[in-house]
Order: C-alpha cells, then structure tokens, then sequence
C-alpha cells in the first residue's frame, strides 16, 4: 500500500486524473484494449471532470462500475447516470460502457450474465475505488447480507448485496476487485483517513472490507 497526500482536493484530483490517464495509456500501449473500473459516489465526480478530456484512445477502453444501485438510470442515485454524465463526455465519449441494472429484473437474476459479460475484461486493468466512513467499498459493507460471499476466494464476479438499512446492489467480488492491475482510493477528510487507519489496525475484511483490497493499491487522499 502507497499513502499519497495532497494539499487539496482540487489539486488532488487534477493529479490522480492524469495518473490514471497515464496508467491506462501505458496499458493501451501493450495491450490492445483496456478495461477502467470505477466508483459511484460524490467523491471522484471532479475527478472524472477532468479525466473526460485525457489525450487517450478512449475507443480502446472498457469502463465498468464497482458495484451499482439496482435503480433505473433516470434515478438519481444511479452510479451509472454520474459515469454517462461525468466520465463519459468529451473525449472519453469514445469508450465502452457496461451498465449493470436490467429493467424487470434482480442482481440475483443477472449474476450470470454480467459474470459472462465481464469476463472478457478481466483482470481490471486499471481499477479506482471510493470507500465509506463504515470501511466499505464498492457494495461491500460490513455486516451486509452477500458480504461472506463475496469475500470469499472464489467468489463469482458479481455479488447481490442488501446493504444494512436497506438498498438492493450488486457489487464487484472483492477477489475480482483485489485482482486488478492497477489500484487505486480515492480519499477525502479526516473522517475517512481515520477508517483507512482503523481498517488497517482490524486487518479483517469482515469488519473493514477496504483492507481485502489495499494490498498493492495507491491511496490518494487530501
């Protein structure tokens, strides 16, 4: 794990969109496409800002979620809406998008067919988590219901999630998270430097699901 920190947020986000930029750039550069796996959330809403405009063959690149709320895309907690809103405009129009939610349909019900779809990209090339206060990340929050599922090693690639206190989800698994090859959390305030810590004084997925994935992964934090 690499702590990195800034001395504000929108310097921070200037940054870590280049990074990625760059990441995904040196991928492209030996691979023939490249797959970008990225949160919803308010936090890298700036970021994503920025990213849209990156010099990069975006029509080579495969964006995907974490995890998704299972709302249609008119709803606005959608994490697919802020990606097409945010991410998926001016040059970064180009890529690819795999939204997750099916109309008349559950997580439980397209398991299999997102498993299959997303097959083809995997490992993640280049993969940016968000994380909660309560040590979440993507869907995958303590004590939901899913969650011993989709720690386990061989977990499918995709995880129905009833998130404590209500929500229906579907989540990336954590091994497919943790097998990315670039990782990469993006961190803001206190609050949540203080989770990242306490996650890593527990070191139990369990109770923190962030520290199944923080071996090898970048912490961008301001």
């Amino acid at each position: 794990m690499k702590l990195i920190e800034y001395p504000d947020r929108d310097m921070m986000m200037i940054d870590v969109a280049n990074d990625l930029a760059g990441r995904l750039n040196e991928y492209l550069m030996v691979n023939d496409t490249a797959s970008f796996a990225v949160p919803g959330g308010t936090t890298p809403g700036p970021m994503f800002d920025v990213l849209c405009a990156a010099d990069l063959d975006w029509s080579r690149v495969t964006v995907f979620l974490t995890d998704e709320r299972w709302v249609p895309e008119s709803d606005a907690n959608s994490n697919a809406r802020l990606v097409r809103e945010r991410l998926l405009v001016e040059r970064a129009a180009a890529a690819s998008f795999v939204p997750y939610h099916r109309a008349n349909s559950t997580p439980a019900g397209c398991v299999d067919g997102l498993t299959a779809a997303l097959a083809p990209h995997l490992p993640i090339s280049v993969l940016l988590l968000g994380m909660g206060a309560d040590m979440h990340t993507a869907s995958l929050f303590p004590g939901a219901e899913g969650l011993d599922v989709a720690m386990r090693p061989d977990a499918p690639g995709f995880v129905p999630m009833q998130a404590p206190g209500g929500g229906v989800r579907i989540s990336l698994s954590a091994p497919v998270l943790d097998g990315a090859m670039s990782k990469h959390l993006l961190i803001t305030g206190a609050e949540k430097r203080a989770a990242l810590e306490q996650a890593q004084s527990l070191a139990d997925p369990m109770q923190a699901p962030i520290f199944a994935v923080l071996d090898g992964t970048t912490i961008h934090w301001a």
